[in-house]
Formats: C-alpha cells, sequence, structure tokens
C-alpha cells in the first residue's frame, strides 16, 4: 500500500477508499451491463446464485486474516513501548541509590535517550526503514557509567545489578519496537484480496444482469463492504505510521526533567 495514503487522515483515507471502490464497481457494472446482451445474456443467467455465497465468505476469510495481523501487531508494538518506558522508569528509581552526580549522570543519559527515540527514530520508524545494524549508543553509555560505579553498600550493589537488568530490558524493547516497525500487510495479500473482492463484484453483476437496478444495490452495498474493510487494514497496517499508529507518549512520561 502507497506511503501516502498510509499517512492521510482516516477520514481523508475513507474518502479515497470509497471513491476507488465505487469506480471499480461502477466500471465493472458498467462493462458486464455493456456485455449482456442476446447470447451472452442467456450465459450470464445460467450462471447461479449460489456462487455468491462461497466468494463472499473466502473475501471475509482474507479481510479477516489480514486484520488479525495488524492488530496484532500494533498491540505487540504499543506492549513493547511501554515495556521499554517501564524499564527506564524503573532505572530512575534505581538511580536513587547513588546519589549526587552518579544519579544526576544517570537521569541525564536517559533523558537524552528519550529526546533521541522521539526525535529521530520515530519518523525512521514511520517511514519503515529502522535498522537493527544501529546500536544504541546512549543506552550503551548508560550501561557503562552504571557499571563503573564503585557500590559500597549491599544495597547499592543489589540496585547496581538491577539497573543493569533494566536498561537491558529497554533495550530488547527497543529492538522489538524497530523490528515491528517494519511490519505490514505484504503486497501478495493486497492483491489476493482486492482480487477476490473483484470476483465477487463480477458475480453479482453478471448473476444480476437482467435486473441493473437490483444489481447496481447489490454491487454498492458490497463494494461499501469492501472499501470499509480495506479502510480498517489500511489505517492499521503499520504500527508507527498514520493517525492510528503507536505514539511515544509513554516514554514521553517517563522522561526526566
Amino acid at each position: 500500500m502507497s506511503d501516502w495514503l498510509l499517512n492521510l487522515p482516516v477520514w481523508a483515507m475513507a474518502l479515497f477508499i470509497l471513491a476507488i471502490t465505487y469506480a471499480a464497481a461502477g466500471g465493472i457494472f458498467a462493462v458486464v451491463t455493456a456485455l449482456a446482451k442476446e447470447e451472452r445474456a442467456r450465459a450470464f443467467k445460467s450462471v447461479s446464485g449460489s456462487l455468491l455465497s462461497p466468494l463472499g465468505t473466502i473475501f471475509g476469510l482474507l479481510a479477516a486474516f489480514s486484520v488479525v495481523q495488524v492488530w496484532s501487531d500494533l498491540d505487540h508494538a504499543r506492549v513493547a513501548v511501554n515495556r521499554e518506558a517501564s524499564a527506564i522508569r524503573m532505572t530512575m528509581l534505581l538511580a536513587a541509590s547513588f546519589p549526587g552526580e552518579p544519579e544526576t549522570q544517570i537521569r541525564d543519559v536517559l533523558r537524552r535517550h528519550i529526546d533521541e527515540v522521539v526525535s529521530t527514530e520515530w519518523p525512521i520508524m514511520a517511514q519503515q526503514s529502522a535498522s537493527l545494524k544501529v546500536a544504541p549508543p546512549i543506552l550503551a553509555e548508560a550501561l557503562k557509567l552504571v557499571l563503573s560505579l564503585a557500590t559500597q553498600t549491599e544495597g547499592q550493589i543489589a540496585a547496581q545489578r538491577e539497573v543493569v537488568t533494566q536498561l537491558e530490558n529497554a533495550a530488547d524493547a527497543r529492538r522489538e519496537r524497530l523490528i515491528l516497525s517494519r511490519s505490514s500487510v505484504n503486497w501478495v495479500k493486497w492483491v489476493c484480496l482486492l482480487a477476490q473482492a473483484g470476483c465477487v463484484l463480477v458475480a453479482i453483476a453478471i448473476v444480476h444482469s437482467d435486473n441493473r437496478a437490483g444489481a447496481a444495490i447489490a454491487m454498492w452495498i458490497f463494494a461499501t463492504g469492501v472499501a470499509v474493510s480495506v479502510l480498517l487494514i489500511a489505517s492499521h497496517d503499520r504500527p508507527f505510521s498514520g493517525e492510528i499508529s503507536v505514539k511515544p507518549d509513554p516514554l514521553l512520561q517517563v522522561r526526566p526533567d
């Protein structure tokens, strides 16, 4: 699916998809109606209306499988962002075990990490161009800083160990959201879904070729259903792109002042 379409507001995306779907349905209706004459008309009437039920069922299954994928990806992306924010929040709480300059340095590093994520990584993820080859330098800096701290009490030793674990959790959650940012419905699924929708529209037009008003009504109803299905999938297609996408709000909420 085209990037510019997926980045439209939902209302604009809906209008565009409805317009394209209705235009395609109208074109199919016009062609079938023009062909439904004499011998071809009798051939069209021999097509059984029972054909519509399995065709519609197949379209529904294809749409359902696609919807399940995009909703699952979106949910996993939200979980990854929340997990990263929770790990950062816990790190800040544990940083209080090292009062003074060490705590200030840890909070500063975490603030810079969040700023980097929001200003640089999020736009890259929206473009589906994020790469795991680039390691998180600021998180690595935070890890080195924590490991270099001199511990003086048993509490600080335990806190240092837990901070390292939380930073590793944050890095793991970051990797997960970068992977999910490249997820989308592939072109094969889109082609199959739209081809099946076209088959159903053609079948409706042929079955009702002797009743133009009935064919137009049935095709309009099904075309609306197709447009709604495509809109539902397209608006959720990429977890970090478009109006309905995962935002960095949980990270901003835990950003140190």
